[in-house]
């Protein structure tokens, strides 16, 4: 039964055709092909790619409520870290934290596996300031899939996804993938979207249903919706809403030297039915490249030639509900270790031989993460590269090379081996690769990562053109939340840009694309000394609490370390220094020295530490005495001295352990007044401190958001017609029409469209606003 041989007007009329629709015992699919098609199961949501991404995505839609299927082609992989077994560093650890933040899990399974952690560029500002784990590459996975298996709502298979079930129908079509909630629907197309009645959230409002015949003529020119998947076994799912998650599985092949062969990673079969029903479906896309350096038996190198890296004494977690890391006391070190004059011959002398330059690859590799061989080729005047010897884990000797990612044959990656001090007998377990895969256009989707062309269908991770676990893990979550969302037939959650760095990844890729696998940075961030790591709860939590990620005692916890850091804020801003605060604060530097009271971080690098504790020993023993050196800050509010460039607020621990004992006892510090604090204290202060210290930058930089704000508030409606903009160029309208942006700020920030277009786009808004009025009134 077609929808072109029969109508059917109401609910009523089909559960008297069909018994048991209403209820859902049976799909949709029925009315979008001849005859009946029956599911083999059914399921709310369906992630396909049990990866960082898969994982996340899975989770959210899960916690959220909704039934939620994983398909991964092997469940004993889950989570797998198929290149370093390393979470966070510069940017991708505020991803992380945003991730935790927002009630995702990798922050949690980190801390517990973590095996060496580290606080990166605490030299520099905390707007930069990053962390970064070692893992245990087996325990991550184990961890991963004993969460996931221990949460309701979710179901994990082992299958291989083929292709998706889509509803093509004309009345499929009528609603836009960004207005998923219409303010009224007829029963009829009540019916055929799907939708049993099930009520939004009280509050919930959503923008009026498009005109499918203009709308799906200039956003694109195929509009379906995604009813299920199809198994290669010949299995169907049914599904509301599907997010695939696939990595570098799609048509993945792999690179060694001369050889080449079909893989996901190594070991494992790729994703051609896949990826070629993707192909199938209109959807731009380019072919991509990464790489992963060989692993080495650390029992046989020699350690003695190389420089150790320890981790910090007292780590920091990442996530915001971790008092401590689970093997703080267990942490293994790091060791570096430099390429020779005889490396770079032997690269030289084969780099005919590598596939990225004899030809055998033609996409394009990660720019800020080359191979070895591109580092010689492209900076011929570095005499030296770095690399680090990193753990793979604590119950196995094997070595990763971190930096030496490359595709030369194994005989030359032997003998590059051999070439470097300490690694001359070094036995190496696995030789490094190259992989090609396919990834899809990113501005083929919407903010919600929602795909344009198929309503209900989400993309997350590599598929999208980024590189790293962090990068897709942020955005498997955002997927897994807007598509539960969608289900749930609620409003979207759109983070912007000014709020968090997830959110700036994804406002990237949607306005610019990417011609090669996308790596985060905080230098991508117009406003990153608001978007740092001690805050990410504050600015994301909220969010997370609203869709029903995060649980009450989490809320609570939050809610307290919120009511904390500014009643230590204000205390700071309200106590003035006094003669006896004075004593004890000098008193504290002469006596254990600054070096027992900064941050265990920062005494990682000894130079550092020695630095700061004279500075502020010779600020306490100054030539007319310690309190002389300091009676003009007498009067003056705690938060005042706290400014000064020299003076950090650990080394007012001592006072502000009499003045506020409770800040202390909240987060369990047992230590005694004036030695080390423990990581969460710590971390509370420096977060307290920052806000007062860049007070007047953060001001500043709020009202440079502000401003950003009010372009980003000047929507541009999916009606709009840029063709119809007298004086924009064909290029300008191309770039527009393939983007379409939702308002003028993100329009502005799409590549090649100037100031000037955007001011027309803005004129032309109110012309064609006012034309359409007067037609509607005719």
């Amino acid at each position: 039964m077609g929808l072109s041989q029969r109508r059917i007007r109401t609910v009523r009329e089909l559960d008297k055709i069909i018994p048991g629709w209403s209820e859902g015992r049976l799909c949709p699919s029925i009315l979008c092909f001849p005859g009946t098609m029956q599911f083999t199961e059914q399921f709310d949501v369906v992630v396909v790619g049990a990866g960082h991404a898969g994982c996340e995505a899975a989770m959210a839609a899960a916690r959220m409520g909704l039934k939620t299927d994983l398909y991964t082609l092997n469940v004993d992989l889950i989570a797998q870290m198929s290149c370093n077994p390393a979470v966070g560093g510069i940017a991708k650890g505020h991803l992380v934290r945003e991730v935790d933040a927002l009630g995702g899990i990798m922050g949690e399974i980190t801390d517990a596996v973590g095996i060496q952690f580290r606080l990166l560029n605490t030299s520099r500002g905390p707007a930069v300031w990053s962390p970064r784990a070692q893992c245990d590459k087996q325990a991550y996975r184990l961890k991963m899939r004993e969460v996931l298996e221990s949460q309701p709502n979710l179901k994990i298979k082992q299958a291989e996804v083929a292709d998706l079930i889509l509803d093509e129908s004309p009345v499929a079509s009528r609603q836009s993938s960004a207005n998923p909630v219409p303010e009224e629907r007829s029963d009829e197309e009540s019916v055929l979207a799907g939708d049993r009645s099930q009520p939004a959230l009280s509050g919930a409002k959503g923008p009026a249903t498009v005109d499918s015949s203009e709308n799906r003529e200039l956003r694109t020119e195929n509009w379906g919706r995604v009813l299920g998947i199809r198994l290669r076994d010949g299995r169907t799912v049914r599904a509301q809403a599907v997010i695939i998650t696939t990595g570098t599985f799609l048509n993945g092949l792999i690179h060694c030297g001369e050889q080449q062969y079909p893989a996901g990673r190594s070991g494992e079969p790729n994703a051609v039915l896949l990826g070629e029903a993707l192909k199938k479906l209109g959807l731009r896309g380019c072919r991509l490249k990464t790489g992963t350096p060989p692993r080495l038996d650390g029992r046989t190198i020699d350690w003695s030639r190389f420089e150790v890296q320890p981790g910090d004494p007292d780590p920091t977690p990442f996530s915001f509900r971790t008092r401590r890391v689970a093997h703080h006391d267990r942490q293994v070190p790091c060791y570096i270790a430099f390429t020779t004059e005889e490396t770079h011959r032997i690269i030289r002398e084969n780099v005919h031989r590598s596939p990225m330059y004899s030809g055998q690859i033609q996409s394009i590799g990660p720019r800020y993460c080359p191979s070895i061989e591109d580092k010689i080729v492209k900076f011929p005047d570095k005499l030296q590269h770095q690399l680090f010897l990193e753990p793979e884990g604590l119950n196995t000797h094997e070595i990763y090379v971190n930096g030496m990612s490359t595709s030369l044959p194994i005989d030359v990656q032997l003998a590059i081996l051999k070439s470097i001090p300490g690694l001359e007998t070094a036995e190496m377990l696995r030789p490094g690769y190259a992989i090609e895969y396919d990834s899809i256009d990113p501005t083929e989707l919407e903010r919600t990562l929602e795909t344009k062309k198929i309503a209900g269908l989400f993309l997350a991770g590599q598929i999208n053109g980024t590189s790293g676990y962090e990068e897709a893990a942020c955005q498997g979550l955002m997927a897994g939340i807007n598509a539960a969302l969608k289900v749930k037939r609620e409003p979207p959650l759109i983070l912007d840009r000014t709020e968090a760095y997830t959110a700036i990844l994804i406002d990237d890729l949607i306005s610019k694309g990417t011609n090669e696998p996308y790596r985060m940075f905080t230098s991508r961030a117009e406003f990153r000394l608001q978007l740092r790591i001690d805050n990410a709860d504050r600015r994301l939590t909220p969010h997370g609490r609203r869709v029903g990620l995060i649980s009450d005692h989490a809320w609570a916890d939050h809610q307290a370390k919120q009511q904390r850091l500014e009643s230590m804020k204000r205390l700071l801003e309200r106590t003035r220094l006094t003669s006896a605060m004075l004593q004890k604060f000098v008193s504290a530097l002469t006596r254990v020295g600054a070096d027992a009271l900064v941050c265990p971080a920062e005494q990682s690098s000894a130079a550092l530490a020695d630095d700061r504790t004279e500075s502020a020993l010779s600020k306490a023993k100054g030539p007319n005495g310690p309190i002389n050196d300091f009676s003009s800050a007498i009067g003056q509010p705690l938060a005042q001295l706290l400014k000064r460039p020299e003076i950090s607020i650990e080394q007012l621990v001592p006072v502000l352990w009499d003045l506020a004992p409770e800040f202390f006892e909240a987060v369990g510090d047992k230590g005694q007044k004036g030695v080390m604090l423990a990581a969460q204290a710590r971390n509370d202060l420096k977060s307290v401190e920052t806000e007062i210290k860049y007070a007047g930058y953060l001001s500043q930089q709020q009202r440079s958001i502000d401003r950003l704000k009010k372009a980003e508030q000047r929507a541009i409606p999916d009606w709009f017609d840029y063709r119809a903009v007298s004086g924009l160029s064909r290029e300008m309208q191309e770039k527009l029409l393939k983007i379409r942006p939702r308002t003028l700020g993100h329009a502005s920030r799409i590549p090649g469209v100037t100031p000037a277009a955007v001011s027309l786009v803005n004129v032309y808004i109110e012309l064609q606003s006012r034309r359409r009025e007067q037609a509607h009134a005719l």
